[in-house]
């Protein structure tokens, strides 16, 4: 079942709607389970909530899976320059949107400072990094890795789904040179084929794979998922959901 409720958000000063999946037999057990913060939230369970009328399907997805776990979506700005700049967690040029003084880092303490405390206390959660994951994909997959390699105390594993990382890499090498990492984090990486021109879309994967490279040097555990044809798009983004699901919750 899918919870919706109102969460203030600071940095912004408004409220955030959350959109919450709880397995259906939340209410009739004393179970304790691992979480999943998503970014996006509207556009993961129902078509009618999403941007572009096309969900993810996580909820479909997550009530026939053999494992049962907490997603909680956070949902973003409605404005994509807002959305950009709350998912962006550095200084970056853009070329759709120029200049980018991202606040991402405040965004992820709201969310590790303030939304996680409250979800822990309010539902029965395992709290510790080893149980909490989190994703994103486009402007939210960029910073659900930022959120692994910067939080890496409460976070242990990361889908990173077809990420704006392009304007960002510089950023990301600096993060992974002078990071240090539990070597037991799991990171998903993908792209499609057809997200883009050809041009953009090897980049891309050329970017994700130095960015791997550097990564299992520092003893993190990767997966490289490329998706032939797919777009970028809930739609494309809906067949890889199995796939990261296992590699995160193995």
């Amino acid at each position: 079942m899918v919870s919706k409720f109102d969460y203030y958000f600071p940095a912004a000063a408004q409220m955030r709607r959350i959109h919450l999946y709880l397995p259906d037999d939340y209410g009739e057990s004393t179970e304790r389970y691992p979480v999943l913060y998503m970014f996006d939230g509207h556009n993961l369970y129902f078509n009618e909530d999403a941007t572009y009328g096309k969900a993810l399907g996580l909820k479909d997805f997550l009530d026939h899976w053999h494992k049962k776990l907490l997603v909680v979506g956070i949902e973003c700005s409605s404005d994509d320059v807002q959305r950009l700049h709350e998912y962006c967690p550095f200084h970056i040029y853009s070329r759709i949107y120029g200049e980018v003084w991202g606040r991402g880092d405040t965004t992820l303490r709201w969310v590790t400072e303030d939304l996680k405390p409250f979800i822990d206390r309010t539902y029965r959660t395992w709290p510790q990094r080893e149980a909490t994951a989190i994703a994103g994909y486009s402007n939210g997959g960029m910073l659900a890795l930022y959120s692994v390699l910067r939080y890496n105390a409460v976070f242990s594993k990361a889908a990173v789904i077809s990420p704006s990382l392009l304007p960002a890499m510089e950023c990301f090498k600096e993060e992974i040179q002078n990071g240090s990492f539990s070597p037991d984090t799991r990171i998903f990486f993908s792209w499609g084929t057809a997200e883009d021109s050809p041009e953009y879309v090897y980049h891309l994967s050329e970017s994700i794979c130095y960015l791997e490279a550097r990564l299992l040097e520092k003893q993190i555990q990767t997966y490289l998922y490329c998706q032939q044809d797919g777009q970028h798009n809930e739609g494309s983004w809906e067949l890889q959901v199995p796939t990261w699901m296992q590699f995160l919750w193995f």
